[in-house]
């Protein structure tokens, strides 16, 4: 069993998904691991992970517009609010995503499906560096 792991960062624009699907194949050729697991995690609360689909980027829009309803900023009742009016939603669509995933890899490479990506999700308006960690495990 041998075991692999490195991070890189994510420079945001702000709200928003960004693919990193190619980032973290990488790693996974770095680490030499032929089958396995890798996990992905990002270290931050205010930003997410999500396997999504990478084909249609209306898909992408439709999740980030969904969320904007589900959880508003400027909700009156948040009292969390000393980086700004986006901070505490962000939290909360962090808590309502997952801030990693574990993906199956054979032949070197992620399991994904014909249409899946791994994608940062960006909950706060404003340009962040984000780190992301990949953790590969296998032979």
């Amino acid at each position: 069993m041998k075991a692999h792991a490195d991070c890189f960062t994510v420079r945001t624009r702000g709200k928003g998904m960004t693919e990193i699907t190619r980032e973290v194949e990488s790693v996974i050729t770095r680490s030499g691991i032929d089958l396995g697991t890798a996990t992905v995690f990002v270290r931050h609360t205010s930003a997410s992970l999500v396997v999504m689909e990478n084909a249609d980027p209306d898909a992408r829009r439709d999740l980030e517009k969904f969320f904007d309803r589900l959880v508003p900023e400027d909700t009156p009742w948040f009292v969390h609010t000393l980086e700004g009016p986006d901070d505490m939603p962000a939290h909360i669509r962090m808590a309502l995503t997952r801030t990693s995933e574990s993906i199956p890899v054979m032949n070197g490479r992620l399991t994904l499906g014909t249409w899946q990506g791994i994608f940062l999700f960006e909950h706060r308006r404003s340009p962040h560096a984000r780190e992301i960690v990949v953790s590969v495990t296998g032979c």
